[in-house]
């Protein structure tokens, strides 16, 4: 796995061995030749991407322990591997208590410096994520806990900054599984409501009979069990901030309450006298087309336009492929440390090459489930493309065969039964549609006839015609193509 590694050393020969030694295992290097350049690239705009710093204790200027010691005040937590040709044990005590990772004696071999870098960032990877953990739990998680290297999100990330400075309402947009609701968790973790309540709702899994009663509350006796007040989830994000998530689902009666709120700042409990006034930032989510549901008379347009004030759109991660390795890595720690699996470190390259091609239709969360059953699976230091039986390579548009116009029969591959199954259910255990389910089965009858249409058609029951358009609107087929069928 890449990360991006900060080599602090003044002997030009040490630096060019260790940046070789580094780059060879497929880590990003920058290097600078004495603790006070160190310190200038940690305080600089992109210091928070350095995931190592591999530091040198005796250097002119600002030594190592200088270094170490202004690591805090500056904002900065990464592990530090030290570097000394002097390996005394009071030297080592003394870089270890001002917060050294590992300590390594000149000169080493590149297997040691190797053993000290995969180390220390699954120690990194790891206090991250319990970190990461806590921050969530409390309120504070920022835009520096979301894990990515895409450009694609470095400008999802630019344009919440912007939003999180203000009260302005939010809609958040995007497929299910991209990141909707941390994306909302690091805008209220970076604004003036940090620490604050943050209420989630899943609009889309609400009883129809009990919306109101959970979103607006009731008081007790309003209707038949309320033996009890109940204040609703608006009251509980009083001084917060309130998360809808999958908006689109609310019923219109719901809707209505909803507008009321957001424009006058109070809601009416079931059964109550009185309206309740309410203090809270409202950040909504769908992975529906709302201006659809609009037009179909399931959505407010009134409420749209109030919804959709500042609209963040997160991109699916088929298009931020960058972001693949960086969350394998992550999740593999993670379960690593769960599964009680401490030797399993790494991912192979064929099984990152398999995830990096995949389409991931389930986005982040179906990455996660796989990594998940992968590290169950694993038996070694290291997971390999067999731990991922459910990943289809043939998803992959550049392993597509080649479409064949022609009438000739051809006799079908005697493996593709085998190797390429039809998934019926996705990495999360569910049906998974029956439109990706026969897209998944077209790819699967031209791989087993070998591009062969005519035989393809002929196989799967339908006319060409029929399969041509099915073709085309899976981006297997162009329009020429589909004229020929004619």
């Amino acid at each position: 796995m890449s990360a991006r590694i900060l080599i602090v050393d003044d002997d030009p020969v040490q630096r060019r061995l260790l940046e070789a030694a580094a780059s060879r295992l497929g880590h990003e290097v920058v290097t600078v030749e004495n603790g006070r350049a160190a310190l200038d690239r940690l305080a600089g705009p992109d210091g928070d991407r350095f995931q190592l710093m591999i530091l040198d204790l005796l250097m002119p200027e600002l030594d190592g322990m200088g270094v170490l010691e202004r690591l805090p005040p500056l904002g900065r937590s990464l592990p530090v591997i030290v570097q000394t040709a002097h390996g005394g044990i009071d030297t080592v005590v003394s870089a270890m208590r001002a917060g050294a990772t590992d300590f390594v004696v000149k000169p080493m071999s590149p297997e040691r410096i190797e053993v000290s870098i995969a180390n220390a960032l699954r120690l990194s990877t790891l206090e991250s994520e319990l970190a990461r953990v806590k921050r969530s739990a409390n309120g504070t998680l920022g835009f520096r806990d979301i894990v990515t290297a895409s450009p694609a999100m470095d400008r999802v990330i630019a344009l919440a900054r912007r939003a999180a400075s203000s009260s302005i309402p939010i809609l958040i947009e995007g497929e299910s599984g991209v990141g909707k609701e941390l994306i909302a968790r690091a805008i209220q973790g970076s604004g003036e409501r940090r620490a604050k309540p943050f209420v989630t709702v899943n609009c889309g899994a609400l009883p129809a009979n009990l919306v109101e009663s959970i979103l607006f509350g009731h008081e007790r006796g309003a209707f038949t069990g309320a033996t009890e007040k109940h204040a609703g989830k608006f009251q509980e994000a009083h001084n917060g901030t309130l998360f809808l998530d999958e908006v689109g689902e609310l019923p219109l009666d719901a809707q209505v309450k909803l507008l009321r709120a957001l424009q006058e700042g109070e809601v009416d409990p079931v059964g109550g006298k009185r309206s309740v006034r309410v203090d809270f930032r409202l950040i909504s989510a769908t992975n529906r087309d709302l201006i659809a549901l609009v037009k179909e008379g399931r959505f407010r347009e009134d409420l749209y336009y109030r919804l959709n004030v500042f609209p963040i759109r997160v991109p699916p991660l088929r298009e931020r492929r960058e972001d693949i390795p960086e969350l394998a890595r992550h999740f593999l720690a993670r379960f690593a440390a769960e599964e009680k699996k401490p030797r399993l470190q790494a991912i192979a390259p064929d099984a990152l090459d398999l995830l990096s091609r995949s389409l991931w239709p389930g986005n982040i969360r179906q990455l996660e489930n796989a990594m998940f059953r992968a590290v169950v699976l694993a038996d070694g230091p290291m997971i390999t493309a067999g731990e991922f039986p459910q990943i289809e390579p043939q998803h992959d548009p550049a392993t597509r065969p080649a479409i064949d116009l022609s009438d000739t029969d051809t006799a079908p591959r005697a493996d593709s039964a085998v190797d390429t199954p039809v998934m019926i259910f996705d990495a999360g255990g569910d049906i998974r549609t029956l439109e990706a389910i026969e897209a998944d089965t077209i790819r699967l009858a031209i791989e087993h006839y070998r591009g062969r249409i005519a035989t393809v058609a002929r196989k799967l029951g339908i006319g060409r015609s029929t399969l041509y358009r099915k073709l085309k609107e899976l981006g297997i087929a162009d329009g020429e193509e589909e004229l020929a069928a004619e």
